[in-house]
């Protein structure tokens, strides 16, 4: 039996053992780096949106606006675990006691949502140890996860704003809203009960506000307030609540991962093109580089959010979809997990894999059990080391980064 759920961790979680059944000359995983969304949250303000987008008091949460919640917490707390299988079988952790202070890094933003994540992901990854976790004062802004507000990266306001358009398309927001409009529709009718004047998100026309040297662009309008609904409603669905109080009870689990394509499209339109992504990452992209080098830690673990994710999914350009989700949304508590690996010779590689739990697994709070969470190594246009589709050297997955 133990042999059993040994072998189904390893196929779940890709070991090396099972990947090195493969090539006479197998790849052998040195290094990782994890960018990580935070856990669960309720929305970040209280009311949750403007008062006209629905007559309807949203429920109530166990915490403040913005921070983790124990549910959230939990599920965290099961990732770290399933991580802690992974990458003993790696070699990345001892496969008893401790690591060495140096072997692994752990860095989060100041939010509180951002250093709970990091804490109770580090908590069950090795439990027993005491891993440092590297953040500022609570909110007290980090410009390593705000390089563009903080000067460190300034925007080309020009290149941002064409990048923005040519997300946008032919026909601009004009025409991204009348394609979207059978699902405003179906939000509105989550929202206000039925469709009516003055309620929910699609009577305002989707704009943009343009990009500034210290400032991103931002959406304005419907597709913006869409963006906000349709997370706050998949985050209720995320944190286990009942079908009652999600939408109030007017909207399906299909309607959750419908409606999150929403917030996929405003990460598609304003976090992935090259020429914002790059400037936003670019403090985190040094904390990147130091985890795929020889020197740094084996282990590098960023408790960030999800622009971060999209941000380094759009500098990558790859894709994936969680099941529960839309394409491409982040979920919370997932990860992009850059492996860094090496052949006989000594040649280095980058590999991008996506992890995170699905929408039932979060919503179910159970032990994830011998299959883990979901996990799929991902394909990267433009490489293809070895003959592998997706597999960089490591020369061109830096590169990528900028």
């Amino acid at each position: 039996m133990k042999l059993r759920i040994a072998l189904g961790l390893a196929l779940a979680m890709g070991s090396p053992a099972i990947a090195g059944t493969r090539p006479a000359d197998p790849l052998v995983v040195d290094r990782v780096v994890v960018l990580m969304r935070h856990g669960v949250r309720p929305p970040t303000k209280a009311p949750a949106m403007p008062a006209e987008v629905t007559p309807d008091r949203w429920p109530d949460w166990p915490v403040r606006p913005g921070w983790l919640t124990p549910h959230g917490a939990a599920a965290v707390a099961r990732l770290g675990s399933a991580d802690g299988v992974a990458w003993r079988q790696y070699g990345l952790l001892p496969a008893k006691g401790c690591p060495v202070p140096a072997a692994i890094r752990i860095v989060a933003d100041s939010d509180q949502r951002t250093i709970a994540t990091a804490k109770a992901w580090a908590a069950t990854l090795v439990p027993g140890c005491t891993l440092a976790i590297d953040h500022r004062p609570q909110d007290e802004p980090d410009p390593r996860f705000s390089a563009i507000e903080s000067g460190k990266a300034p925007l080309d306001p020009a290149r941002a704003d064409a990048a923005v358009a040519a997300e946008v398309g032919p026909g601009g927001f004009a025409a991204l809203d009348a394609r979207y409009r059978p699902l405003l529709t179906r939000l509105d009718t989550i929202l206000c009960g039925t469709p009516r004047p003055g309620c929910g998100v699609s009577a305002t026309p989707t704009g943009v506000a343009p990009a500034r040297a210290d400032k991103r662009p931002k959406l304005t309008g419907a597709l913006d307030r869409a963006s906000t609904a349709a997370q706050i409603l998949l985050l209720e669905a995320a944190e286990g609540k009942p079908m009652a109080e999600i939408g109030w009870g007017r909207a399906t689990l299909a309607d959750v991962t419908a409606l999150g394509e929403f917030h996929a499209l405003e990460f598609r339109i304003l976090a992935r093109p090259r020429d914002i992504a790059a400037a936003n990452f670019a403090g985190l992209a040094d904390i990147v580089r130091a985890g795929l080098a020889d020197t740094g830690p084996r282990i590098t673990m960023i408790s960030g959010h999800d622009t971060n994710i999209a941000n380094l999914g759009g500098l990558f350009a790859v894709h994936w979809q969680v099941p529960g989700f839309a394409a491409d949304d982040p979920v919370p508590g997932g990860a992009l997990i850059l492996e860094r690996l090496h052949d006989k010779a000594g040649t280095r590689y980058v590999r991008i894999r996506y992890r995170a739990q699905t929408l039932e697994q979060l919503r179910s709070a159970r032990p994830l059990g011998i299959h883990g969470p979901h996990d799929r190594i991902l394909s990267i246009p433009g490489c293809n080391a070895r003959g592998q589709a997706g597999l960089c050297t490591l020369d061109a997955a830096l590169a990528k980064l900028g």
